[in-house]
């Protein structure tokens, strides 16, 4: 195969697949690490494909695709950790806090480290280990089967387990955030689980990095009127902004 056909018959393979591990793709077509990492240069420089942690995903703005955890826990770090330091801003000592999972409701739960006598309620396993162990938060963890991917507890059990709870807030990812289409997930199996969550906490936050904005998932979790606020970071355009209204703040 001549390297103008590798790299097409490459850059299909991500558009097809999303996240492709570059080692990975060096097997599948019989070349070593240098031939790929070559190819995979050239389809960055042409900004076909993007670089990152360990492998390469499309660019396509419009494309929702489901990411690996180790991943997405990587990009776009800084303005995850901001975005977590502004919602634990509004945390205060004592109240109830449920945290979705998601690679930017993680960081929220390494800085509720810095709060006293909370009670923070999770169906992400990755986020309870980082809460566990606190000197004075409690852990409470849902059930439900295991979405291993994610690591996150999903089904009838996990959103039985938000029934009679009372939370002070709700901070829950976001896949895709759009005026129009709301908040939008890549799976259905997570939703019910959302919708529990917000329906028994007095506010709900929703945390999404500025590269989810403008973009559209597959299944609808609700529309950006049902969030009391949107925090994301400063990299969202000003113009961009106003479509979302008081809801969103940039930090």
């Amino acid at each position: 195969m001549r390297s103008s056909e590798r790299r097409r018959a490459l850059l299909q393979r991500v558009r097809d697949e999303g996240y492709s591990e570059a080692g990975a793709l060096a097997a599948s077509f019989g070349v070593d690490g240098s031939t790929i990492r070559r190819d995979l240069a050239q389809l960055t420089r042409s900004g076909l494909i993007r670089r990152t942690h360990g492998g390469v995903l499309p660019t396509d703005p419009g494309t929702v695709i489901d990411t690996p955890y180790d991943v997405r826990k990587q990009e776009n770090l800084g303005a995850k950790q901001a975005i977590a330091r502004a919602a634990v801003d509004l945390v205060e000592d004592g109240q109830v806090v449920i945290l979705d999972n998601g690679s930017t409701t993680y960081r929220i739960a390494e800085e509720l480290r810095r709060r006293r006598n909370l009670t923070i309620v999770t169906n992400d396993l990755l986020i309870g280990l980082c809460v566990a162990g606190h000197p004075s938060n409690r852990l409470h963890m849902t059930g439900g089967a295991l979405l291993d991917t994610v690591y996150t507890l999903v089904g009838p059990r996990a959103a039985d387990a938000f029934v009679g709870l009372h939370a002070d807030w709700a901070f829950l990812g976001a896949e895709a955030v759009d005026p129009t289409a709301g908040i939008t997930n890549i799976n259905v199996v997570e939703i019910p689980v959302k919708h529990a969550m917000m329906e028994v906490a007095a506010r709900t936050v929703f945390v999404a990095d500025s590269s989810k904005f403008g973009r559209r998932a597959f299944a609808t979790v609700c529309q950006i009127e049902a969030a009391d606020l949107i925090l994301t970071d400063d990299g969202l355009a000003p113009e961009l902004r106003k479509a979302y209204g008081n809801r969103l703040r940039c930090v």
